[in-house]
């Protein structure tokens, strides 16, 4: 094992694809010799020349237009969107096109392809590089919705993504770029897309996240257990869509109690449709109402540091959710 950083483990795992397949590539803004924004392909435009890893024009439409149209001809195309802020010039060409080729063809053809893009808040980025807009892609049938929370899964899920033979947005934690580290294996491996894992064992209640917000609640977690007794069992989602509806289902009947936690807005958040599943498929077994924690029905999150704090969750704001609902 090697201790990675998130963002190196992303970067090995585009490594590794672009070494083991020809037909893979990567495009974005100033991904070639910079390396990009975050340094998430630093490195590689030396190593695979500018005809593998593509400087774009500052144009998200453009960028995933190339990619559509080159996994079409049987490419694999990893297109990398700078923030997940500026994906929506290119929302038609994912959901109305990318989303649909498979069925409007009636199963002729397919686009593998991955969107990378860094999302959410937590590093002074303010209104335009701070945005969750993992919501909106959730609710497109055709997609595939992917955000890991630890290094290994980073490495794992991205490769899936690579291989996967249908559209596949990957959306990562940028606060957690440099701040989550941990155990990442040498070589090839995968992690399948659609499984939930089990991040912490618990018995008193169970806490459904993703991304950063799933490190946080690990913490959280490990936190009121030193400091309450209390044994909460952590779900990482990972995968949005498809729902892991059974580990969700199977948490819930042990522990009887869940916590959701996102730092998207609360109203119509990603939360929502994991609460609808309790509500729907798990109210025999609740022994409390389902509970939500999440960013304000704000705008945007704020560029001062201190109100960025008051909108975000954190580990100290989902332990205090933990022990409120622990006593229902």
């Amino acid at each position: 094992m090697t201790v990675l950083t998130l963002i190196d483990a992303i970067k090995q795992a585009m490594d590794e694809e672009l070494e083991r397949d020809p037909r893979v590539f990567i495009t974005g803004e100033d991904v070639g010799k910079r390396g990009g924004v975050f340094r998430a392909t630093q490195g590689l435009y030396d190593k695979y020349g500018g005809t593998r890893v593509v400087d774009s024009p500052l144009a998200e439409l453009s960028i995933v237009a190339i990619g559509i149209g080159a996994a079409l001809a049987d490419l694999r195309p990893i297109c990398e969107i700078q923030f997940a802020d500026f994906i929506h010039p290119a929302f038609n060409q994912i959901v109305n096109e990318a989303a649909k080729m498979h069925y409007r063809s009636g199963g002729q053809w397919r686009v593998p392809l991955v969107i990378r893009a860094p999302y959410g808040g937590g590093i002074s980025g303010a209104l335009y590089h701070s945005q969750s807009v993992e919501a909106f892609f959730t609710h497109v049938p055709g997609l595939k919705v992917v955000i890991p929370s630890t290094p290994y899964d980073a490495k794992g899920l991205l490769k899936s993504a690579v291989r996967d033979p249908n559209p596949v947005l990957y959306f990562e934690p940028k606060k957690g770029y440099r701040a989550i580290k941990g155990d990442v294996p040498p070589g090839d491996y995968t992690v399948p897309i659609g499984p939930a894992r089990v991040a912490r064992e618990g018995r008193d209640l169970s806490a459904f996240a993703y991304g950063m917000m799933a490190h946080y609640t690990v913490l959280a977690a490990e936190q009121v257990a030193r400091e309450d007794g209390l044994d909460v069992e952590v779900i990482d989602l990972r995968t949005l869509l498809p729902v892991d509806k059974e580990a969700i289902l199977t948490s819930i009947q042990k522990t009887g109690k869940a916590l959701i936690v996102h730092e998207d807005n609360l109203t119509m958040g990603y939360g929502a449709e994991v609460a609808a599943v309790l509500a729907d498929d798990g109210f025999e077994y609740l022994d409390a109402p389902v509970r939500r924690l999440a960013g304000p029905d704000v705008p945007a999150v704020p560029f001062a540091h201190t109100m960025q704090e008051f909108f975000m969750p954190n580990p100290d704001k989902i332990a205090a959710a933990m022990r409120d609902l622990a006593e229902y």
